[in-house]
């Protein structure tokens, strides 16, 4: 294949990047990968290589020197050329981004999330920003911070409920308190032998989704929980408790009512959030 062709092919690679790239920005999608602060290098990034991409491709058809002497007016060498055909070459560029692209959920699954800390006990997880994530410690100020829903349960999210578990203050203070939390639906693998508990959850995420956590609380219906749709949305209201269980402190909510709800528009736990 001449230089001209090479040329255009891995400029056209180039371009197929910088399209995916500037794709998941557009569309939104590059929320469940990257938080705030990393959704503009994304963009900028998608930009340069589709710089780059026009940049080569307008200019393929243009001879350039190499930068030393030849000796001699013909010289059949090629600087371009190497050991795996170009064509090959730029099928291993593309083909598995586009693929990705077009197949993935944009979500984990059960079992990734298993390894993702959903199933870990909360005292087996610490965060270093975790005291300034925590409201006042009086229930006066925790009244005033939390918004109530009209049948009385204050509102919550599931980063709180979880990381009170890790402190016996907050614990005494919401230990009893009726909350209306939210996140996904999972099933509750460990420790429910009656088989009347779920699990909720969201996913923290300090950069990108390749560091993301599961960030859990235990549902307890005390009977056969309602059916929802795994990794689906739902709003949670009850009475929370920390039970000890197996020598570990369990955030457990106990259900009075769960309702179908919509993914919020930022759906993971973010720096600075």
């Amino acid at each position: 294949m001449n230089s001209r062709n090479r040329r255009i092919l891995f400029s056209l690679a180039v371009l197929v990047w910088s399209a995916v790239l500037l794709y998941f920005y557009a569309s939104g999608r590059i929320t469940k990968y990257l938080a705030p602060d990393f959704r503009i290098i994304s963009f900028a990034g998608g930009l340069g290589l589709a710089v780059l991409g026009l940049f080569n491709l307008l200019t393929a058809g243009q001879q350039a020197g190499c930068g030393h002497d030849h000796g001699g007016e013909e010289d059949p060498h090629d600087h371009e050329s190497g050991d795996m055909h170009p064509l090959t070459a730029v099928l291993l560029m593309i083909v598995p981004v586009v693929l990705s692209v077009a197949w993935t959920k944009d979500e984990y699954s059960a079992a990734a999330l298993s390894r993702k800390g959903l199933y870990d006990a909360p005292s087996a997880v610490s965060l270093p920003f975790l005291a300034s994530s925590l409201p006042a410690l009086t229930l006066e100020e925790i009244e005033k911070s939390h918004r109530k829903t009209p049948d009385g349960f204050l509102e919550f999210n599931l980063m709180e409920l979880f990381f009170s578990s890790g402190d016996r203050e907050m614990q005494g203070l919401l230990d009893g308190l009726k909350v209306e939390t939210e996140g996904r639906w999972m099933d509750e693998k460990i420790r429910n032998p009656h088989g009347s508990r779920k699990r909720l959850y969201r996913l923290f995420i300090t950069c990108c989704a390749a560091d993301s956590r599961a960030i859990p609380i235990v549902l307890e219906f005390g009977k056969t929980p309602p059916e929802f749709p795994e990794n689906g949305w739902v709003k949670v209201a009850g009475t929370m408790r920390f039970p000890l269980e197996e020598g570990v402190i369990q955030p457990v909510l106990t259900v009075d009512r769960v309702l179908a709800a919509e993914p919020p528009y930022e759906e993971s736990f973010m720096r600075k959030k």
